[in-house]
């Protein structure tokens, strides 16, 4: 399975995730529109690693003209940062795409204090966790689209974490997207969240460097003659 599989695996499921437009292909890669105010869209570039190209970065960074557009590219930030040019703030810090194959194994139970909820709409998978209270404590949901499924949106609010919810959750997750036929699951992450799917048996595909276009710099004033 290479790198660019597993980019188009995360493309398809993080469109249906997010309910975007399809996936338009491009000969670089994708382009998603998201219809968000600071989210337009997203160009996300098709290869993966080494086979990340200075030319394709540069074409795609370089034809954006509108504030809201967001670049995803499979490569370290050192190597992808310099071919942006003016115009796009990197953010994020040593994110990373990810995978594991997908089992029928059972979801854990979810400790005791907490209620677990899920339910599907539109083919999308979500999982609740709430305390006692009723409060939120941990989420997350999973796109299948096809023989992929991608994981999205893992949060554990703060005062719950370290108490194995976001391996219930995961768990959970894998199960749902295993049982609507996905055999391998791919999500993008931070590094703290890198720390509880390698727990889970993910592995890291390649790192991902994001930046978004905030719009070229203002034109400097021109001094009068002195």
């Amino acid at each position: 399975m290479t790198g660019e599989r597993h980019v188009r695996d995360w493309v398809d499921g993080w469109a249906a995730s997010r309910g975007a437009a399809p996936p338009l292909v491009e000969p670089w890669g994708y382009t998603i529109y998201v219809g968000l105010a600071e989210h337009v869209g997203r160009h996300v570039l098709g290869a993966a690693n080494d086979g990340v190209r200075e030319a394709d970065v540069r074409e795609v960074a370089g034809s954006v003209t509108g504030r809201g557009t967001h670049l995803k590219v499979f490569a370290e930030r050192e190597r992808v940062l310099p071919w942006l040019g003016e115009g796009w703030e990197p953010y994020g810090a040593d994110d990373y795409l990810m995978t594991t194959a997908l089992s029928g194994a059972p979801a854990p139970a979810v400790p005791a204090g907490y209620r677990l909820r899920s339910w599907t709409r539109g083919g999308v998978t979500r999982v609740l966790v709430t305390d006692r209270a009723g409060a939120f404590a941990a989420r997350g949901q999973v796109a299948p689209t096809g023989a992929s499924a991608a994981v999205d949106q893992i949060e554990t609010a703060a005062e719950h974490r370290r108490r194995g919810l976001g391996s219930v959750v995961m768990r959970t997750l894998h199960a749902a997207a295993h049982e609507q036929g996905a055999v391998r699951g791919v999500l993008a992450c931070t590094p703290a969240g890198r720390l509880l799917y390698e727990s889970l048996g993910w592995e890291v595909v390649a790192p991902l460097t994001n930046a978004t276009y905030a719009g070229s710099p203002a034109p400097r004033p021109e001094r009068g003659a002195r």
